[in-house]
């Protein structure tokens, strides 16, 4: 299931983000606000367990999360998305997957992964900038799945409609949560209109 953030503090903060002439460190932090938003979202429906809590003036029900939370970035450029869920959950586990696109096939290759044994009973999230095949955030679920994760989903700040569908096709099970649905990938599968290369822009490799 797809779903779109419709928040306008997201709409406007996208647009800052596909303008080119936005400087690395301004992106930056425009990013982590834009993983704020999202978090929220994607967050919404952790599943809570009641607690009691002592007020300054008498005890009461309180809540807390029922399951721990797993951050799984797909390096670098999830990296910037991660900001946003440990703004609300201090306590959730971070991995990561090391994964670079092909620049003929456009196909994933692995080259790292570093993933707490907890996903097996974690609410895991993975996150990615871009969605444009859907080569690596399939690549990223099956890996997980590989690992016992069981309970996933996937935001992203941009996708194209291609990789929407084939994520939904090979994981139906999996959720999707983006701040934008763009209009469709280009010959050499980069996603029009767009943001150009998450990662460089983050980084300052440009």
């Amino acid at each position: 299931m797809l779903t779109v953030v419709d928040h306008p503090l997201l709409k406007r903060a996208l647009t800052t983000l596909r303008d080119a002439a936005t400087p690395y460190g301004q992106f930056r932090q425009t990013l982590s606000d834009v993983s704020a938003i999202l978090a929220y979202e994607a967050l919404r429906s952790l599943p809570v367990e009641e607690t009691t809590v002592q007020t300054p003036l008498e005890e009461t029900t309180g809540y807390r999360l029922a399951r721990e939370v797993v951050v799984v970035p797909v390096l670098r450029a999830g990296l910037g998305l991660v900001d946003g869920f440990v703004r609300f959950v201090p306590e959730a586990r971070v991995g990561h997957l090391g994964m670079y696109r092909d620049e003929q096939s456009h196909e994933p290759v692995d080259y790292y992964s570093n993933v707490p044994p907890q996903v097996t009973a974690a609410r895991v999230f993975v996150v990615d900038p871009m969605l444009a095949t859907g080569g690596s955030a399939s690549g990223a679920v099956n890996h997980l799945k590989s690992r016992g994760a069981r309970d996933l989903a996937f935001v992203c700040l941009v996708a194209a409609p291609e990789g929407v569908a084939r994520l939904e096709e090979y994981h139906p099970d999996v959720p999707i949560f983006t701040a934008a649905l763009d209009r469709q990938l280009d010959e050499n599968a980069f996603i029009r209109p767009g943001l150009g290369d998450a990662g460089d822009r983050i980084f300052g490799t440009t």
